[in-house]
């Protein structure tokens, strides 16, 4: 009797977390994760930018590894971010002086979430940072999404299951980042009356 009790212990665990979907990519290793976001809280790779920190769902095992394993990229971005006046600094395209690196800065406006389009990277990180406004961004669930194009030039969009994507709201106090397995809908229409934003997005490399 004990066996077959701990025996649907072990099943309702299992269907548990099934149910709860998988939005990022997992990491087994406790001490690294453990590590990881102690060194994201700490702050070191900052670099001078203190307007804003990393959103709840950002991937602190992913950050602490792209972070370490490209440094100079990071640091110049974030230098960057911190020595730009982001609400006058002119719309469009700006290269990182120094670096491969272009940031857009869009100025834009949030949309019904049946017309925006799920999507992720493979070769790239996507790093957005609201600085007016508010942004809804959406991460979709991993086991009831599927590719629905093909992939092409960096950029794969899916068909996923609505009542699984999780929703959180942009605002200038904390950026978002997108790893590979960071599944994600951006600019999606939030409730308030003023749908209009201003976006810095910067797409940086992933290193295997």
């Amino acid at each position: 009797m004990k066996r077959i009790l701990a025996f649907w212990a072990a099943a309702m665990i299992v269907l548990s977390v099934s149910a709860q979907g998988v939005y990022t990519r997992q990491c087994g290793d406790k001490a690294l994760q453990k590590k990881a976001v102690k060194w994201m809280k700490k702050g070191k790779w900052r670099n001078g930018f203190k307007a804003a920190g990393p959103h709840r769902t950002v991937n602190a095992v992913d950050f602490y590894e792209q972070y370490n394993k490209n440094t100079a990229q990071w640091e110049s971005m974030f230098r960057w971010l911190a020595e730009t006046d982001l609400l006058t600094i002119k719309k469009g395209k700006h290269s990182i002086e120094g670096t491969d690196l272009v940031v857009s800065v869009e100025d834009s406006e949030n949309g019904p979430l049946e017309k925006r389009r799920s999507e992720s990277h493979y070769h790239h990180i996507d790093f957005q940072y609201v600085v007016k406004g508010t942004e809804r961004f959406g991460i979709i669930d991993h086991e009831t999404s599927k590719p629905n194009t093909k992939y092409r030039p960096d950029v794969i969009h899916y068909a996923y299951d609505v009542d699984k994507a999780r929703f959180y709201d942009s605002v200038p106090d904390e950026f978002f980042i997108f790893f590979p397995s960071d599944w994600h809908i951006a600019k999606v229409k939030t409730e308030k009356d003023d749908q209009n934003i201003r976006v810095i997005v910067v797409k940086l490399d992933y290193v295997e």
